[in-house]
Formats: structure tokens, sequence, C-alpha cells
């Protein structure tokens, strides 16, 4: 067999393993791997670095698939290389607990770099991925031994181009000049609705050019020489991100449906896969047929990757005897751990503070402790970090000039920056956070619900958490948003009360590794606990906790989170002053209380106490959970209003006496 027909060969099996994979199925899209498989087939065996024996060797090329729709070529393409990916799960493709879902999902099978499917957070996440790559390049390379060196690769689609946040991270990769980045574009002028043209006419060449990537092309991407010579012309390019428009066809090889919408989102169906494994003289009728010759020639990759592999372990080898120390923090920042009392300082570190103190300065204090020790962390803000407080003093910027520093500026790209960060946690390395106020967490939700889908380790640091921002209006203070956190799943979000559960909060944040954490703090300055007098402030670590008591029998409980805890402990002594004994409880994140045992929660909230009442400065809206059917919330019905955060607290009724009032009507004293 010649070369030429062992190539034609392995990619109408990747064609067909796709093809009958939806058909069995009933469902899925067939049109985007019958289109791009040529440059898949041109990137994965010529080009990728990868093991399939070690998926997550630390200096492979990533590979994203953007358009995770295609989800069935990638599967594919994992199969045929010999990751865990066996032919009994592809013919599960879509079925429930198989490894072959939908579309892409990280952490089901080897191999699959991000979950992708909502169009354009994949594009965001490579960046991401780059960004990681040259930070810990500029960090540990040194002549002779360039420990961390690798691309990474995707293929994105005419939806991936059209969703906000693929400009919003273009923008900032040209700005970056990521030269590692590589997209392959499939460019097949189809889209659900019909062609592209009736939505989407620009010229996304100049686009990308104006955004400081290199463009190559349109090139034919059915051409595996054309897409061959593109790659090493996006590899030399050492100063900007390239962007490879390759022009495809949709539904490749099917007489009826290529080129068309029908091709997209729906199986061929039997006579017309008959009749184009006809047309690409495809000589097998089995379905999921995989010729020795194309398997043998695919799992080429299994010894090509150990060979690779093997040849940077001994680099890397070499670098612990000429660099002991980088290579011991390297290999401590790809392993995720921490270092050894990292977190000793946070516990005295508002000892001596007197004056009240914003949980948002107060997080920027424990930030910059915490960098001391934690090489790994890094981040930065919607263009907003004077006033989040996420600035890391001392550790200089990352960009084009200094791609070393911790510091990323993301500018005005919540939607970006979200997934971006997604991206720098999934490659590795590093420990990411963001920045921004908790009103624009809207412009984050998608990256944020799929960091939490993904279990990965981001933190989001959402300030000006309430109307007590004040006078910047309803347009940006929170009402829903700190209750929309915590419908995530496997996020924990923590509103602390002052400086001290803040420490508390970021030892949480750091240390978790299963799942993201959003931090929701105050713009206006708080007192610090008195914890002479109160419970210490570990008992965040378990969601939420008696801050104070009356007396150990309690007639009614206070609950609160967040600059409202003070408001509550107001309430108590108050009631302690009328006669009426009652409890106060800190619960900062509900998610980490919900966790502990119902020995702990009964403790904290005895069933036999009925009279309970919560406030927050948000829809109390879920709180029916903790406060019964016999309880009162405390919160806010509308949008806030222009003026000083201490007025708007009184107009809008969270006060100590407006909770006095509600307890004493709960215990018919009023």
């Amino acid at each position: 067999m010649s070369v030429s027909e062992l190539e034609e060969l392995c990619i109408n099996t990747i064609r067909f393993l796709a093809v009958d994979m939806v058909q069995q199925a009933n469902s899925g899209h067939p049109g985007a791997p019958m289109g791009a498989t040529p440059m898949a087939f041109v990137l994965w065996d010529r080009f990728l670095k990868h093991n399939p024996s070690d998926p997550k060797w630390p200096d492979r090329d990533r590979f994203v698939l953007s358009a995770g729709h295609a989800s069935a070529l990638l599967y594919a393409l994992l199969h045929l290389t010999g990751y865990d990916m066996t032919l009994d799960e592809i013919k599960r493709f879509r079925q429930w607990g198989s490894k072959t879902p939908g579309h892409p999902e990280y952490g089901i099978v080897p191999g699959v770099e991000t979950t992708t499917g909502p169009l354009g957070q994949g594009f965001a996440n490579g960046v991401g991925m780059a960004v990681a790559e040259r930070w810990l390049a500029e960090h540990y390379n040194r002549p002779g031994y360039e420990i961390v060196d690798h691309y990474t690769y995707a293929i994105v689609s005419d939806g991936d181009l059209q969703e906000g946040v693929a400009s919003e991270a273009a923008s900032l990769a040209g700005t970056l000049r990521l030269a590692k980045l590589i997209y392959l574009y499939d460019d097949n002028g189809i889209q659900i609705e019909g062609n592209t043209s009736i939505v989407f006419t620009e010229d996304v060449a100049q686009r990308f050019q104006a955004y400081g990537w290199q463009v190559i092309g349109p090139i034919d991407g059915m051409d595996t020489a054309g897409v061959d010579a593109a790659i090493k012309a996006a590899q030399d390019e050492k100063a900007r991100p390239s962007l490879i428009i390759c022009r495809t066809i949709i539904g490749y090889g099917s007489p009826n449906k290529a080129g068309t919408a029908s091709a997209h989102g729906e199986p061929l169906g039997e006579e017309e896969v008959r009749l184009t494994k006809k047309n690409l003289s495809w000589p097998y009728d089995e379905p999921f047929t995989v010729p020795v010759d194309v398997l043998s020639h695919f799992r080429q990759a299994v010894q090509r990757g150990d060979h690779q592999q093997r040849e940077w372990e001994a680099k890397l080898e070499a670098y612990r005897h000429a660099y002991p120390n980088e290579a011991r923090q390297l290999e401590e920042d790809l392993s995720g751990d921490l270092p050894e009392g990292w977190s000793r300082e946070l516990d005295d570190l508002f000892k001596t503070t007197e004056k009240p103190i914003a949980t948002r300065e107060a997080s920027g204090q424990v930030m910059n402790a915490i960098v001391q020790r934690v090489h790994s962390f890094t981040g930065g803000s919607a263009d907003l970090a004077p006033s989040t407080k996420t600035t890391l003093k001392d550790h200089g910027h990352y960009g084009f000039e200094e791609y070393c520093g911790h510091n990323m500026h993301f500018g005005v790209r919540e939607h970006a920056m979200g997934a971006i960060t997604n991206g720098m946690s999934l490659h590795g390395g590093v420990i990411p956070y963001t920045g921004t106020f908790l009103v624009f967490y809207d412009y984050m939700r998608p990256p944020v619900r799929l960091a939490a889908l993904m279990g990965i380790r981001v933190i989001y640091i959402f300030t000006h958490d309430s109307i007590g921002m004040g006078e910047d209006g309803p347009t940006h203070q929170p009402i829903e948003q700190l209750m929309a956190l915590r419908q995530v799943p496997n996020l924990v979000t923590i509103r602390p009360a002052d400086a001290t559960e803040t420490s508390e909060a970021w030892k949480i944040a750091i240390e978790r590794r299963d799942g993201p954490t959003s931090l929701v703090l105050s713009r206006q300055n708080l007192p610090i606990l008195n914890r002479a007098e109160l419970a210490p402030a570990s008992g965040v670590q378990r969601g939420a906790y008696v801050i104070w008591e009356s007396a150990p029998s309690p007639d009614v409980i206070l609950m609160g989170t967040g600059s409202e805890v003070h408001i509550a402990l107001q309430a108590g002594k108050i009631l302690k002053e009328n006669g009426v004994n009652s409890r106060v409880v800190s619960m900062p994140s509900w998610e980490l209380f919900d966790s502990q045992p119902v020995s702990y929660r009964n403790e904290v909230l005895p069933p036999a106490i009925r009279a309970r009442v919560s406030i927050e400065a948000g829809t109390p809206r879920g709180w029916e959970r903790y406060v019964g059917l016999d309880g009162l919330t405390i919160g806010i019905h509308r949008f806030g209003a222009s003026a000083p955060g201490s007025i708007l607290y009184e107009k809008l009724g969270l006060t100590a006496q407006h909770a006095v009032s509600g307890a004493m009507k709960l215990l018919h004293r009023s």
C-alpha cells in the first residue's frame, strides 16, 4: 500500500468511526468530523507531541477541540492512537455511563484536555494553556534546558469565532504575542440555520491580523500537504499566535448532504451512510471497522510518545543536577502541592489591626502573604485591580516583555478572563485567580459553570458584594448574583464577615483541588471581630458556626453572612438586653456547611429551635432551607439605588432593629 493510499485509508477510518458513532446513537454531529478529518489527521499524525501511555506528561502539546460538537472526531483519534478509549466505548457514544459523552468532558477519559461544547470556551481555554506554558517556560527554562517547550493547538469553528468570548481571548492572545498558540479554523461555511453568510460575513483574516495574529490561508483544508505546510509555517512564527484558515466541506463524501446544514446535527441515515461509503470507496459494510494497517500506523504514536517523553525525562534529570532549586520548585508547581507551612503567617496577619478594614482589602493582604510561599499563585483582574485589591506586590506583570510576572492584566474582558484562567488551571503548574465586581459575575457565568463541571482549581474574587458599595447605584449593586453562585454544583462560595474570616476563606480556596472557589468580599470597611469574646474564625472551615450566643439554650437563632453578621451580632445583644436568649450563626459558605455531618448541622441549627432569622444584603430566596417555614428572611426584593451604603441599609431594612423586631414577632413577644 502506498503512502498516499494509507493516508486516505486512515482519514476515512476516522470519518466512518465518527459517522458510525452518530448513526448508532441516533444522535450527534457527523458533518464536522467528516470535513475536519484531514487537518486533524495531519496534526495528530505529524506534529502533535503526546504520549498515549502517559496522557498527563507535563511537556506534551495540548490539543483543544473547541468545536466540541465534533466530539466523535476526538474519540476516534483517541482510540486509534492508543489512549484508554476502547472500541466498545466508541460504540457507546452518548450513552449513560460511557466515556464518550455528547461533548468532550475533562476527567472522563484521558486525552481530553478540556470540556468543550459551549462555543468559544475552548478557544479561550487554549489561550490560557498557552499563557501557562509561557509563564512556566520563562520561570524555569535555561540555556540548553528547555524543560517547558510545547504548543497549544485547537480546531475552532465558525460558531466559536462568532461567540464574543473568542474575540476577547483572541485580542488578548495577540497582545501577549503567544507564538506557541496555533489554531486551525474549520471554515466550512455552514451552521445550524444554514449558510454562515446569513450572519457572518466579516473578513476573518483581517480581523485576526488586527488582533496581532499571523493568519495563514485560506487554504484547502481537505489537502493534507497544504495543511502540513501551514502548520510548519505557524511553528516558524516566533512573535505571534497563528490562525490557519482551512476551507473544508461539512459532511464531506455524503452525496446528498455534503455542504448542507442537514449534515451538521443529525445522523446521515442508514441509506446515506451506505451511499457515502460507496462514494468514498470505503469497502467495509460492517460499522466500526478499523483496518489492521490503519491501526498499526496510528499506534506508532505510543512508541513515538514514549521516546519523546524519555528524552524529556533525561533532560529533566540533567536539569535537576544543574539547577536543583529550580527543579524542585518546578516539580512542586506541576504537582499542585503546597509547601509545608504555606499558611503559617495567615493566622496572625490581622492580630494587631485595630481599625475596620474591608474584606477586599484584607483579601489583598492575605494574597500577598500567600504568594511569598506559594510560587504557582498567579492571576489578575478585569482592569479592576486597584478596586479588587488583587495586585501581588513586587511580583511583576505578565506581558510580552515579562512573561514571568505573577500579575495578569485581562483588560475589560470578564468572560475571557474566566475561560482563560480555566485553561491555565487545566494546563497545570499554576493556581490561577480572577478579580472583578460581584455584579459582573453575570459576564463570567459560562466559564465558572464549566470550571465547576470539570472540578478544577480556580479562585474567583468578587468584590463590591452588596448595596454596601453605595453611590455607584443599582447598575453596580449585586442583588441576585450571590444566590446565583450558590446554585452552581461543585462551586464553593464563601462570603467572610471580617478580615479573620477572610484569612480562613483563602486557606480553603488555595487548598481546594476538586473544584473552583468564589470569594465574595465587601467594599465597605468592617470591624475586625474580637475573637477573645467570639468563637474562633476557624469555624469558617465548616461553612457555618456559632459565633456568639447569650445562653446555651437560645430562644431564637440569628444567621447571616459577610457584613450582615455584624448586624446579627448587634441584634443579638439588643435581644439579650430585652431578656431574649439568642444565638448568632456566621454562615459564610452554604456549600461547606451542607457537606458537614448531620450531627454538626443540628448542633449549629438545632431542629427544635424554629424561631430563626436570616439577614443578608441580597435576594433572600433560598434562605428558607435554613430558617424553615416558621422563620423570617430579611433581604432585598428590589434593585438598589444610588446613595451612601449606610443609607441604603437603613432604607431597605437591613438593620439590627429590623432583625430584633422580626425575632420578637416570631416569639410572639412584640
